[in-house]
């Protein structure tokens, strides 16, 4: 098949790399398409309208170009041919340490979570637009918004902890224990090697971030904020077999 095909779809930036002398390779995470990695031609030209729209946190409606029968531009994969703005989320990020640690976070976590080129990941995607659109407005501290991104983005990819209830047997919380392998807390008679302890605050605040209750997450503790974060980054790393490079640099 040596069909030629134009597809429209609007995604997030999550990264960028250098192509040649003024192309770049784009990566984003579209709405009906996954992620999907595309050419944009001139965008490192300083004066390109283009390559602005086409930066790490944006929101953006983007027409690709592909040629069928796998011939190869830029490595055989699609142009950007087009790029309309809907959010410009990286505005308000990037000019901000905290939002923008945060952020780069979730793009890398989004980009881990969606291996498979091409494959829908309809509620990965809508969960990075509403973190971004949260962080970007400043309602809540960058770190409790990327916990429950991170949180979410478990759960939505099958790895949802407990908070409450054992992991293990299902008896009804509070429960003491706390195990990644596990699955999340676990009663006494569940207890595993390894198993942690951790404050009620902090997993009432886990549980809190991953319900969407911020009146609960808000009015938390920098210290139990700190623990539960702790957590977070421990289940992601066992999930993802290694940890997040972006995540070492978060402010907590």
């Amino acid at each position: 098949m040596g069909a030629m095909s134009l597809f429209r779809d609007d995604g997030i930036v999550l990264r960028t790399q250098k192509l040649g002398e003024a192309d770049r390779i784009i990566t984003l995470l579209t709405r009906n398409n996954g992620r999907v990695r595309a050419v944009a031609r001139g965008v490192r030209r300083t004066k390109s309208k283009f390559g602005a729209r086409l930066e790490p946190f944006s929101h953006v409606d983007v027409q690709f170009f592909a040629r069928g029968g796998g011939e190869l531009i830029g490595r055989g994969l699609p142009l950007c041919t087009q790029s309309e703005t809907i959010a410009p989320y990286g505005g308000s990020i990037v000019t901000d340490y905290a939002r923008y640690t945060a952020g780069t976070a979730m793009l890398e976590t989004a980009e881990r979570f969606t291996d498979h080129e091409g494959e829908p990941a309809v509620q990965q995607y809508l969960l990075l637009v509403g973190a971004l659109r949260t962080l970007a407005a400043g309602d809540h501290e960058p770190h409790l918004v990327l916990d429950a991104f991170l949180l979410r983005s478990l759960a939505v990819n099958g790895y949802a902890p407990s908070f409450d209830d054992c992991a293990k047997c299902g008896m009804p919380g509070p429960n003491r224990f706390f195990s990644v392998g596990a699955g999340g807390v676990i009663c006494g008679e569940c207890r595993v090697p390894g198993s942690v302890v951790p404050s009620a605050e902090s997993l009432t605040l886990l549980g809190a971030l991953l319900t969407g209750d911020w009146e609960t997450a808000d009015a938390c503790e920098a210290r139990h904020a700190r623990e539960g974060s702790g957590l977070v980054a421990a289940y992601l790393h066992w999930h993802l077999e290694r940890g997040l490079r972006s995540l070492r640099y978060v402010e907590k």
